[in-house]
């Protein structure tokens, strides 16, 4: 079980190369990418995604990439012969409206212009930069799922504790649910001898409104599904992806939970079964954590 929220830092460090990559996730419903890494990665982006996606399935992840390189690399200068001809064409026009001065442009002069000659930027994305790449970013997944994995267990034993109580709020609930029909036959024979003094009560009649009442509060199927879904819950628990399927169960728990109460005709259920969506409330908000 691993949980949405996390950080990793992987780092590749040799031969003059230093690259760092960090990796934040946090909640979402989706999976959701962002990278931030200078320009020299900008075509190299999807992949990065895609190693990503590999190990994640939800949340939102903020990608950091930063990188030092200090190797040794050739250089070249690079004329820029349009803006030379530029130049050349302008100092042919002055030339010809002023004939009278002296004509000292050299090819060397014209090198010399403002950016005639440029420095080629030999900074690009070679093998050993990808490689550092792919051993940081790794590096920092792998980081990052530790991380996840220790959080997510602790959000396991608390679930499976409010499970716990959960599965014994419903013991309560299955104890004190049987009585209730008889407590309110009884109710009801005694207000009904009282109204009807000392005249003939009608048995049938009596039976047929305890019956209806029995009918009408019966939560044995309810405490059935419930039961059916802790049990559920538990074996969920025990697989690695799990929060949209814990999402959608705790949403039938809730579903059950509150059919129990709107039936409940009886103090003591209702009282446990606002303790059971309590619980059920505090599930929903750790699986929302979950992965």
């Amino acid at each position: 079980m691993l949980s949405m929220t996390g950080y990793g830092k992987g780092e590749y460090i040799e031969g003059g190369l230093e690259l760092t990559c960090e990796i934040k996730t946090v909640n979402n419903r989706y999976l959701d990418v962002s990278v931030k890494a200078p320009r020299v990665f900008a075509a190299y982006e999807d992949v990065i995604r895609a190693t990503v996606r590999k190990k994640l399935t939800r949340g939102h992840a903020d990608v950091f990439i930063s990188v030092k390189d200090k190797r040794e690399r050739p250089t070249a200068l690079v004329p820029d012969m349009a803006l030379a001809a530029s130049y050349v064409a302008a100092a042919k026009a002055v030339r010809e409206a002023f004939p009278e001065l002296p004509d000292d442009m050299t090819l060397t002069s014209v090198l010399r212009y403002p950016e005639v000659l440029k420095q080629e930027d030999s900074y690009c994305l070679d093998e050993t930069l990808k490689t550092a790449l792919d051993t940081a970013l790794n590096g920092a997944l792998d980081a990052l799922n530790a991380m996840r994995l220790v959080e997510g267990e602790k959000l396991k034993a608390d679930m499976l504790a409010r499970v716990k109580t959960i599965e014994e709020l419903v013991g309560e609930i299955s104890l004190r649910a049987p009585k209730i029909a008889e407590e309110y036959r009884e109710k009801l024979t005694a207000r009904v001898k009282e109204y009807l003094a000392d005249a003939q009560m009608d048995e049938g009649r009596l039976l047929t409104e305890v019956a209806v009442f029995t009918d009408r509060t019966n939560i044995d199927e309810e405490l059935t599904r419930l039961r059916s879904h802790i049990e559920q819950f538990r074996s969920i628990c025990e697989e690695g992806v799990v929060g949209r399927k814990l999402d959608f169960l705790v949403q039938e728990f809730n579903r059950e939970a509150n059919t129990t109460c709107s039936k409940s005709n009886d103090v003591t259920i209702t009282r446990a079964g606002l303790a059971l969506k309590n619980e059920i409330e505090k599930i929903r908000e750790q699986v929302q954590n979950l992965e």
